[in-house]
């Protein structure tokens, strides 16, 4: 397995990636831009494992470099988490590229630019790719990978058995799509939840009820087409075959990009807790996805 990963970035995104990298045994190597942040950064690391309960000791595999030459230096992999703005990842992975030995692969957590829009011309553009969490990646563990044009075969099976050694769950797409795949999967149901709300036909609390204990539950334990195969007694093809002209209609009716309105914002706004309560509430969920996540692999466990 790879033992060492060089963390470039180091807000939410990189400190979670930190975590996931280090409680799996590999040293991990961090820097990011600001001094402001590289200094916050152990303390940081801890609070996060206060939360998550993961054993703080992983956090003796990790160090802090001042320049991102002395962060890259005997990584084998790089996990990038910088803006989500073309020019500055351009920049950052032409300076990546000229800095790392050959063998290094370089992976984005980007996940709203595909590879190929900050790796094209490089010359090491084909050990780059998307490597997209979800947010918080050390308590949720799918990585969806998607290649660039350029991303050679073999660094796509390094990234896939790389994700599968430090507990984290890859998907592995054949191509660059706008948005990969959860972001397009959540943008169509955010659009009709938002297009619901707005017409009065659910609160913001009912809409949430309806995926946290309906949807949701179902989702937590098996995905849509695992699900509808298990919805009627011929399983996907029955399910299709009765359901399918219905579920036609409805996507055919349903919202899309003109449900992201400023007066939707408004609605759910004004029924959500004051903003203030947003790091609060941030943990809380991350405790509570840390303790999902355990019963989970129990559950598992307990299958196999």
């Amino acid at each position: 397995m790879t033992k060492t990963i060089a963390v470039i970035g180091c807000g939410l995104i990189g400190r979670a990636w930190t975590i996931v990298f280090a409680r799996a045994g590999c040293d991990v190597r961090l820097w990011d831009p600001s001094p402001e942040v590289r200094d916050e950064v152990p303390a940081r690391l801890s609070e996060t494992c206060d939360v998550s309960g993961d054993d703080p000791a992983a956090l003796s595999r990790v160090q802090v470099f001042g320049t991102l030459e002395e962060a890259l230096t005997g990584a084998e992999w790089v996990q990038e988490n910088g803006p989500e703005q073309i020019d500055v990842k351009r920049a950052l992975y032409a300076r990546m590229d000229a800095m790392a030995p050959p063998g290094v692969i370089l992976a984005s957590s980007s996940s709203a630019l595909v590879a190929s829009s900050f790796a094209e011309g490089l010359a090491g553009r084909g050990r780059i790719l998307v490597a997209h969490p979800v947010n918080p990646p050390h308590v949720i563990p799918v990585v969806e990978l998607c290649p660039s044009p350029d991303t050679r075969p073999d660094v796509m099976d390094k990234a896939e058995a790389l994700m599968r050694a430090v507990s984290q769950v890859p998907v592995r797409l054949t191509r660059e799509v706008d948005g990969f795949v959860l972001n397009r999967l959540q943008a169509v149901l955010l659009a009709e939840a938002l297009s619901m709300i707005e017409q009065g036909i659910v609160t913001p609390q009912g809409l949430d009820d309806t995926i946290a204990h309906g949807l949701g539950r179902r989702w937590t334990l098996m995905g849509p087409m695992a699900t509808i195969n298990l919805n009627a007694p011929g399983g996907v093809a029955d399910y299709l075959s009765r359901y399918g002209p219905t579920m036609a209609r409805l996507a055919d009716d349903a919202a899309r990009g003109e449900a992201f309105t400023a007066r939707v914002a408004e609605i759910v706004a004004e029924a959500m807790l004051d903003p203030d309560d947003v790091p609060a509430l941030s943990q809380n969920r991350d405790r509570r996805l840390a303790a999902l996540a355990t019963h989970l692999t129990h559950i598992q466990d307990k299958d196999d």
